[in-house]
């Protein structure tokens, strides 16, 4: 325990609050070779939302435009599983975008994020039905007038790198002509 406090600077290492720290241990990853301490220096207001999911306050997670660049294993997968949680809300797929992970790290992050999803989870479907994933390519099977913005999605457009609206199965978002956007699934048809 006293590494942690050193390792932190007594500070939290998610969103660096000095008080009521505890230690956090991240279960290990699937094949249990991290050689790194699965575990970090955590405030009780993190701990509370990242084990209670309905009490998240998501301003409280920007923090994790600083501590997303850590050296540390255990605080990466934790800032990557956060930001990964929260993405529907467009500022933190953006910090994922440029977030970079070595492959035994992110196979870390991933396998915590499969354990945490249920079964009723929200299903994303193209026009054809498929099943969408964050990440996916998918092209606009029509054009589409893109509100508040000048420009039309056109057809056949390919949009890379989709992010999955959690709250609502028929809404993904997407970069159009260099903006954000909000799509709706039915207009859409994924790559292989």
């Amino acid at each position: 325990m006293t590494d942690l406090y050193t390792r932190s600077g007594s500070v939290c290492e998610l969103c660096a609050n000095s008080e009521n720290l505890s230690v956090y241990e991240l279960p290990p990853n699937g094949d249990g070779s991290n050689k790194e301490s699965p575990s970090l220096l955590a405030c009780d207001i993190c701990v509370d939302q990242i084990n209670n999911p309905e009490k998240i306050d998501v301003n409280h997670w920007r923090c994790l435009n600083d501590s997303m660049w850590s050296q540390v294993p255990a605080v990466q997968v934790m800032a990557w599983r956060m930001l990964t949680r929260l993405s529907a809300e467009g500022w933190p797929q953006d910090l994922l975008d440029m977030m970079y992970l070595d492959d035994e790290t992110l196979a870390w992050a991933k396998a915590g994020v499969e354990a945490e999803s249920d079964d009723d989870a929200v299903i994303h479907k193209d026009s054809n039905g498929a099943v969408l994933s964050a990440g996916d390519t998918v092209t606009l099977i029509k054009d589409l007038d893109v509100k508040g913005t000048s420009f039309t999605g056109k057809r056949g457009t390919a949009v890379r790198n989709i992010s999955l609206v959690q709250s609502n199965p028929e809404h993904i978002e997407g970069r159009v002509n260099g903006t954000q956007i909000v799509i709706l699934t039915k207009f859409v048809k994924r790559v292989n």
